[in-house]
């Protein structure tokens, strides 16, 4: 009669596998939040940035009051609504009704053809935690009266901020 020999892993050898997955996950876990709350700023630095060029247009042109294009002197920055900002915007005034209805929010604008001018993008709504408390992060586009623009972030941590727009 042959002699039956078991095969298998020992129940040692199990534990310690599953205590490496579980180390393994929990530094994976944190380097992923961090990786999402970081692609949540660049969102919004672009999201802001993509107003300069409306914004800009608006300057020259003397039209330097945010609201419907329609009367005279005012400007549309023509913003899309962004699920990362809070509502406290006017950039979209055209379609005010339709980001304020849906938990959207847009950047506030400011217009100056003597000072500088701004674009303020406020987190919220589904934006990471560590950017919407209190005080929630911002993002700031900010236009000079001779043309150029620079972009600082406040209120974030340093290790979610982005290179295009630093503290």
């Amino acid at each position: 009669m042959p002699k039956f020999r078991a095969t298998g892993y020992t129940l040692i050898e199990l534990m310690f596998v599953i205590g490496v997955i579980g180390i393994i996950a929990a530094v994976a876990i944190s380097q992923y939040q961090t990786y999402i709350y970081r692609s949540h700023v660049q969102r919004v630095v672009a999201e802001a940035g993509s107003l300069k060029n409306a914004v800009e247009i608006c300057i020259l042109s003397g039209r330097t009051m945010v609201g419907n294009p329609a009367t005279a002197g005012n400007c549309d920055p023509q913003a899309t609504g962004s699920n990362l900002q809070v509502t406290a915007g006017n950039a979209a005034p055209t379609i005010e009704a339709v980001w304020m209805t849906e938990g959207m929010g847009v950047p506030q604008v400011t217009l100056s053809n003597t000072g500088a001018s701004t674009i303020v993008a406020t987190f919220g709504n589904v934006a990471g935690t560590p950017l919407k408390t209190d005080p929630a992060g911002t993002v700031t586009w900010t236009r000079q009266s001779s043309g150029s623009w620079s972009c600082r972030a406040a209120n974030i941590d340093p290790k979610y901020a982005s290179p295009a727009c630093p503290l």
